[in-house]
């Protein structure tokens, strides 16, 4: 199933042998043979496979039928703070303690930005 499934993710993602090969730091041959099943990769390079392909070290190895990746959320605190639902440890936080936080840390920001002459 790994090779098989390795191989019709690398085509989906239109790249070739020596592109993912590349990428993962070995030989377009050995990369070959991980598609034919004749090698083995290490837990490393299934890591790094999965990265290239976009895609989870789960689906490649079996465990999961969902090739695509969970949609990843934002990480931006900024956009993170205007959802309206936000709690701390099961305490909901008021849109004045988010105004509060989101002052807070533009300040943070802008000091980082402008430190202060010494």
């Amino acid at each position: 199933m790994f090779a098989k499934r390795l191989k019709q993710l690398r085509k989906k993602r239109k790249l070739t042998m020596q592109e993912v090969a590349d990428y993962v730091g070995v030989a377009k041959s050995t990369y070959a043979g991980y598609e034919s099943g004749y090698r083995q990769p290490t837990l490393e390079s299934i890591h790094s496979i999965s990265r290239k392909l976009r895609t989870s070290t789960d689906y490649l190895l079996g465990l999961t039928d969902y090739a695509e990746p969970p949609v990843e959320l934002n990480h931006n605190a900024k956009e993170y703070l205007n959802y309206e639902q936000l709690h701390w440890d099961g305490v909901p936080l008021e849109k004045d303690d988010l105004d509060l936080i989101r002052l807070l840390l533009e300040r943070v920001i802008r000091d980082r930005n402008f430190p202060k002459d010494q």
